[in-house]
């Protein structure tokens, strides 16, 4: 691969535009696209050179690098639909096609056996930072890649990154992404459980930050996405939960880990139950809002005493020792325009 590459940058959403920014400063030669009118303003906005269609900006280009929102977008796209032909017939031969959404582990390898046999290279690569992230360029890259493949895409995913980690072939990105998010999806249900509760035991919010950030209750759900405001100043809900990681994203990649649980066998109560809680919550009204805003739907169920998504378990005399009661995830989540969960 060249020292500047040239890259097609398809998917041009919250995420995507500062990406994609941050590439143009660093020299590389960007053509950017999208479905979405504004998002090419935006584009245009940050002085991203954007393509008249997806087959243009792949003219000359390195890299392909897409930010889609599902994995049937990603494979659509690259085998083409309607007839017309996909990314992959577009492309010139040994094309590095570098997937940075979030999409099943399944989906991933499916992308990648596609652009191997039509000639080019695959990696899959998705992201960890949030738009904050995205913007400074301290992303995390999950990369999925043979060895000499990860090597070549690395000097371009350090322009948007601080840490780069080979997690192994191709979709082990992926699933390094869903076991993170199911651990970060779950971890922010329960923070956020305690607040309420400390809340109706009289704690005060400072004293039990003060308690749990130094002891073993401590993890990047409280300490740096505060689900409350005033401990951690910079965390959404200073700003009203305006999102750094939106309730979508996070229903959508709970469900995701809940098909990795599905399709290993991995009996997975909790990342069922939190994907259900998720899911719920955007569909009503926190698809748009930060994940952490989980703590404000928490707190009016509380109120109102209304288990909702959150499973009725047993009185401790009615149920024998052990026994647990767990939801079901149910149906997709609620799509966002693309994908990038916190570090």
């Amino acid at each position: 691969m060249p020292d500047k590459y040239t890259v097609a940058f398809l998917g041009l959403g919250h995420m995507g535009v500062p990406m994609a920014a941050n590439l143009v400063t660093a020299g590389h030669t960007v053509a950017g696209y999208d479905v979405v009118p504004a998002a090419l303003e935006a584009a245009r906005s940050r002085q991203i050179p954007v393509a008249a269609g997806a087959a243009d900006a792949l003219a000359g280009a390195d890299v392909v690098l897409t930010m889609f929102q599902s994995g049937q977008q990603v494979l659509d796209a690259y085998r083409g639909t309607g007839g017309g032909p996909g990314l992959l017939a577009a492309a010139a031969p040994g094309t590095m096609f570098l997937d940075c959404s979030t999409i099943n582990v399944d989906e991933a390898r499916e992308a990648a056996r596609l652009a191997i046999e039509a000639g080019h290279r695959s990696v899959d690569a998705p992201v960890s930072g949030g738009v904050v992230g995205a913007e400074a360029g301290t992303l995390t890259f999950m990369v999925g890649a043979g060895d000499d493949d990860f090597e070549a895409v690395r000097p371009l995913l350090e322009v948007m990154g601080k840490r780069v980690v080979h997690c192994g072939a191709h979709g082990a990105g992926q699933a390094a992404k869903v076991c993170n998010n199911l651990i970060l999806g779950v971890s922010m249900i329960a923070v956020s459980e305690a607040f309420v509760l400390g809340e109706k035991l009289g704690l005060s919010h400072q004293a039990l930050f003060d308690v749990a950030s130094a002891a073993s209750g401590q993890c990047w759900a409280l300490t740096t996405n505060c689900p409350v405001p005033g401990p951690v100043p910079t965390s959404p809900a200073n700003r009203d939960y305006q999102p750094g990681f939106a309730g979508a994203l996070m229903a959508k990649d709970l469900n995701l880990a809940v098909n990795a649980l599905r399709s290993t066998g991995v009996t997975g109560r909790m990342g069922q139950l939190a994907a259900e809680i998720y899911d719920t919550f955007a569909a009503e009204g926190g698809a748009g809002r930060d994940f952490s805003a989980i703590i404000t739907d928490i707190r009016e169920k509380s109120a109102t005493g209304a288990p909702a998504a959150y499973g009725t378990a047993p009185p401790p005399d009615a149920a024998g020792p052990g026994a647990t009661t767990a939801g079901t995830a149910t149906g997709n989540a609620p799509t966002a325009h693309d994908d990038g969960s916190p570090e």
